[in-house]
């Protein structure tokens, strides 16, 4: 190895680790024979040196991390490093992101990745977009890093995937952030972000997952998520959300997760989320919906997963819902539907513990299964009381358990007191 990089590698080392006495025990830690685990290296084109190219801590068989380390800024002087993987590195000494004056430009740094350090504070330097501009992973996720993302995030032009979640981030999500076109994944959830989210989130042609879930954001969302058209993964939830969501979400074909749970929405549910053929889980929760349960809800036909519980919903239960083949947790409970729940034996089985439909007044159970009312924790229907108010089937009280109810039709009335009549002739002859 080169001197001067080789000495840089054991201030690294020593930072990080005391593993072992690292100068002494691997003289020559690019050699094959003598290489520790964690570290990775490339014989150079220019040159017939060995390169250090990936360093990976914290996990094991990889070296553990001391309790004194700290971020080692020297890392952005190994000229060829591409790989950089810290995982509960910095844990009880508190350490920032700094980078050193004498850092290259540019580095070659492909992925830096440093996950669950809770003493890694402070927040991301400027200076890392601006140096960093080969980087195509950044994963600075759950620590305590802090501050505003700064818009010259928009210098990683090779970025494909962007986490910074599960810290304490602040700020509004910077416009400048949507000019990185190649971003495939975004999760930016458990931050303290406001504001609204950027109408030029439409340029991300490429994404894949977005997670803006777990913040403080406000307004509705834009118009221009409809042209995400490659987004499979989307998770708004926990944020402050309301007003009409696009019309154009029905544009997203390949969506199959869509997570919106708690969110003041106060609108009707969307028929148009009926017109996403793949999606798979749909999670509206505690979002004040209002109207019915749209009846396109029964296209979803990969659909497993529906949570509406805690809104104000009416009406009834789409009769399509039962037809549902794959789906195996529904949650409506909570709300105020009526009527009769259109599921037979079979889906009730099926789905078990994972339905939940309690809680909802009007709703009532087909006498033909009235043995699964206890489970359900709601009534059976009265049909004969409900032919009669001509709007519906009532629920009996749950002390009538499976009683159906006698018909008061004069033709049923004279045809049993025949019967009683040719009994009581029969006993007394």
């Amino acid at each position: 190895m080169d001197p001067s990089e080789l000495q840089t590698l054991y201030n690294i080392m020593e930072t990080l680790s005391s593993d072992q006495k690292w100068a002494t025990t691997y003289p020559n830690p690019c050699k094959p024979s003598t290489s520790w685990v964690g570290i990775e290296c490339k014989p150079g084109v220019a040159d017939s040196h060995h390169h250090v190219t990936r360093l990976d801590f914290g996990s094991p068989p990889n070296p553990n991390c001391k309790k004194t380390a700290t971020f080692p800024s020297q890392i952005f002087q190994l000229p060829y490093l591409q790989s950089v993987f810290f995982f509960q590195c910095f844990t009880k000494t508190k350490t920032t992101i700094s980078m050193s004056k004498t850092t290259p430009q540019p580095s070659s740094l492909q992925q830096l990745s440093l996950r669950s350090n809770p003493s890694l504070v402070g927040s991301i330097p400027s200076q890392l977009f601006s140096t960093l501009s080969s980087l195509q992973i950044l994963t600075l996720s759950q620590s305590k890093i802090s501050g505003a993302i700064a818009p010259e995030i928009s210098k990683l032009r090779s970025l494909v995937h962007l986490d910074l979640s599960y810290n304490q981030l602040g700020g509004s999500i910077p416009t400048e952030l949507t000019e990185l076109r190649n971003l495939v994944g975004l999760d930016l959830s458990y931050n303290s972000l406001t504001g609204s989210v950027p109408n030029t989130i439409g340029r991300l042609g490429m994404l894949q997952k977005l997670d803006l879930s777990s913040n403080s954001l406000t307004g509705s969302v834009p118009n221009s998520i409809g042209k995400l058209s490659s987004l499979v993964f989307m998770a708004l939830s926990n944020n402050r959300f309301h007003g009409k969501l696009p019309f154009g979400l029905r544009n997203l074909k390949g969506l199959e997760y869509l997570i919106m749970d708690n969110n003041p929405m106060s609108i009707e549910l969307p028929t148009e989320l009926g017109q996403l053929p793949k999606l798979q889980e749909l999670r509206l929760a505690n979002s004040n919906y209002s109207g019915g349960i749209p009846a396109s809800f029964s296209q979803l036909s990969n659909l497993t997963t529906l949570s509406l519980q805690n809104n104000r919903l009416t009406g009834t239960i789409p009769v399509g819902i039962a037809n549902l083949s794959h789906i195996y947790h529904l949650n409506v409970s909570k709300n105020l539907l009526s009527g009769e729940i259109p599921f037979d034996s079979s889906f009730l089985k099926r789905l078990g513990k994972n339905l939940d439909l309690s809680e909802n007044m009007e709703l009532c159970l087909n006498p033909m299964e009235a043995y699964e009312h206890a489970k359900l924790g709601i009534d059976v229907c009265n049909r004969s009381n409900a032919a009669r108010a001509g709007d519906g089937v009532t629920p009996l009280k749950t002390s009538q358990g499976r009683v159906v109810g006698i018909s008061s039709r004069p033709d049923h009335l004279y045809f049993l007191c025949f019967l009683f009549s040719v009994c009581w002739i029969l006993n007394i002859s």
